[in-house]
């Protein structure tokens, strides 16, 4: 990852092979970068300049002399400034650091004085913005090249982001934002790794250890719970799912409480870990079915959370305990395999008639729900699961569903995906859905019609949501895989910076 350093000072301490420059629709370098202008003065006389339209998505590189201190600058559009959006700019800034690294460049500065005439268009302060500047730039880079046997041709990430600050110091609050966005970067990058990697790598043994191995460098309590603790739990919702599987499941438990925190109630996070979903008897079909290795990205986000807290710790720390419960099992058919009308019995008590096994990832859920939630007394819970279809269908691509009963919670959820990048929208739980899932020989069916069927499946899981506890699920069948400016095609690890917002 890059090395992330500050040049203090003002123009003349300014120093790097390329400078990253904001433009609006219509400016010329005096109003668009007047300090930058000074570091590199012939910036203002650069021909190409005559290129530079600011429209939005634009990057043009201007060149000056090779042995100046800033022999490039990338003009970086960002369109009308009364249309700007905070996506404009993390999408310039992440095409930007792919064009240096195509280009061969190895160090990258970003003109904070710029950015800050950014500031007031998007209601942000200047911190705000280089949060987002610096953790564009690193998922920017972000690619998942384990698996190519030629990665050494592949054109080498810058070393260094320089934030260039007219300041005489470096402020308190952009270093902060910098440390933030370092932690979101890698947390981000962990769950992409995990839900980018093929299912005969990340198994649920293989999940576990990487949680193992974070506790361990985190200074955080790890447990997983195999087949014989789950079946002690009575978890019998989720060992149905498992049955199928030849891969053993695994229940990852990691706590991570500051001290003086430890008698406050605990953010409970809980994510789905299918580490791959072929339908188990009621099997998918096959187009697409190579991209089920990405049902565990809820519990690939979670894993994320417990990553950038680690990055963060000593010097941020949440002012409660937060919990993470990972439930993660294959779905798989086979002579063991969940049937079709089984009656299973959930760690709540509650019967359960399977009529779907490919409704599966809610199984696994309730019981995960009910073990957080016992002895515990939640602040709040929120569950994460690229749950249903319907649920995509519903809002497109690269948005969540978000169900919460808490209008507290719910305005929190969705203020902090509005501002961190990770869009939802409200959706209800209706009682209808009760009678969409009676069961004639259960207390419920696992899977309702298709006709509100992520409504069904929010209903479902309430059922094993205490009275009294805060409780939001998301839904993120249709945000987890996606391909934009600051995301390599795949796995997008939606939902860590929305998480560790709420942990705080």
């Amino acid at each position: 990852m890059m090395d992330i350093r500050f040049q203090n000072g003002g123009p003349s301490a300014w120093k790097a092979e390329a400078a990253l420059t904001f433009v609006f629709e219509g400016e010329g370098p005096d109003q668009a970068c007047h300090a930058l202008e000074q570091a590199a003065p012939w910036l203002g006389i650069a021909p190409a300049w005559r290129d530079v339209k600011g429209k939005k998505g634009e990057i043009v590189t201007l060149y000056g002399p090779p042995a100046m201190d800033l022999p490039r600058v990338q003009a970086l559009g960002l369109g009308r400034r009364d249309a700007v959006t905070t996506v404009d700019l993390r999408h310039a800034v992440g095409s930007a650091i792919r064009l240096c690294r195509e280009q061969g460049v190895s160090s990258v500065g970003v003109d904070l004085a710029s950015l800050e005439r950014v500031a007031p268009a998007l209601k942000l302060d200047r911190a705000a913005l280089a949060r987002e500047v610096v953790l564009a730039a690193l998922l920017g880079l972000y690619r998942y090249d384990r698996w190519l046997s030629d990665r050494d041709s592949l054109p080498a990430d810058p070393g260094r982001l320089l934030l260039l600050l007219d300041d005489a110091f470096v402020p308190d609050d952009v270093r902060e934002a910098a440390r933030l966005a370092e932690a979101e970067a890698a947390g981000l990058c962990l769950a992409r790794d995990l839900a980018n990697s093929p299912a005969n790598v990340m198994t649920p043994s293989a999940f576990a250890e990487a949680a193992r191995e974070l506790a361990e460098r985190g200074g955080m309590k790890f447990r997983v719970l195999g087949p014989a603790e789950l079946e002690a739990e009575r978890m019998g919702a989720f060992l149905a799912v498992a049955r199928g599987a030849r891969q053993e499941a695994r229940m990852v438990v990691l706590e991570y409480a500051p001290q003086g925190t430890e008698h406050e109630r605990p953010v409970v996070l809980v994510g789905k870990g299918i580490t791959f979903d072929s339908g188990g008897i009621s099997i998918k079909p096959s187009a697409g079915m190579a991209d089920m290795k990405g049902d565990m990205s809820g519990a690939a986000a979670v894993l994320g959370v417990f990553e950038a807290l680690a990055r963060l710790a000593p010097h941020r720390r949440p002012s409660r305990p937060v919990l993470g419960l990972m439930p993660c099992t294959e779905n798989m058919p086979g002579g063991n395999a969940a049937h079709p009308g089984d009656i299973v019995i959930a760690r709540s008590g509650a019967s359960i008639e399977i009529v779907n096994t490919d409704a599966e990832g809610r199984l696994i859920l309730a019981d995960a729900l009910d073990y957080g939630q016992e002895g515990r007394e939640p602040a709040l819970l929120v569950d994460i699961a690229t749950l249903t279809g319907a649920c995509a269908v519903a809002l497109g691509k690269d948005a969540a569903g978000l169900f919460c009963e808490d209008d507290s919670l719910a305005a929190a959820l969705l203020d902090a995906g509005k501002r961190l990048g990770e869009r939802s929208w409200r959706l209800p739980i209706w009682e209808t859905s009760k009678e969409a899932l009676k069961s004639n020989v259960a207390d419920m069916v696992n899977s309702g019609p298709r006709e509100g069927g992520a409504l069904h499946a929010a209903w479902f899981l309430r059922q094993f949501v205490r009275p009294g506890t805060p409780w939001a699920h998301l839904d993120i069948a249709a945000a987890d895989n996606t391909e934009s400016p600051i995301n390599a095609k795949g796995a997008s690890g939606f939902g860590v910076r929305t998480l560790l917002d709420m942990v705080w």
